[in-house]
């Protein structure tokens, strides 16, 4: 099995890239620790750390939108890793859009949305 170096992080996390596995589109940016990351590989299924939560966090439990691994790439250091991943659902962002990088900085340095919601999360988690 691979063994990135979680020891390159104080908090041993290391960033992982969730990328849709046919088209390349970048859909979310999350953290994973060495426990997450064998549950990922045993799984198949996207397993993140939660920073603000504290806890594992398979990606689409409570919304359905899980994230089923292609294929993993490793950085040349062995910290940081891509997911290319078919993104069950259509949508990964907890706020409903297929992608989290849903926001463009616009030419007046204010943000202007240029992606479609999927799902309204009001509906999906209650908030």
């Amino acid at each position: 099995m691979v063994t990135l170096d979680f020891a390159k992080s104080a908090d041993g996390l290391l960033p992982a890239i969730a990328q849709d596995w046919q088209t390349g589109e970048v859909l979310m940016l999350a953290y994973i620790n060495e426990e997450s990351w064998k549950r990922t590989l045993d799984s198949g299924v996207a397993t993140y750390w939660s920073r603000s939560r504290q806890k594992f966090w398979v990606k689409g439990e409570s919304s359905g939108n899980i994230q089923r691994i292609k294929e993993i790439l490793v950085d040349c250091d062995l910290d940081t890793v891509v997911f290319r991943v078919e993104q069950v659902g259509g949508a990964a962002c907890h706020e409903g859009y297929r992608s989290c990088f849903f926001r463009r900085v616009d030419d007046k340095g204010g943000l202007a949305v240029v992606g479609e919601r999927v799902f309204d999360p009001k509906a999906v988690y209650g908030v």
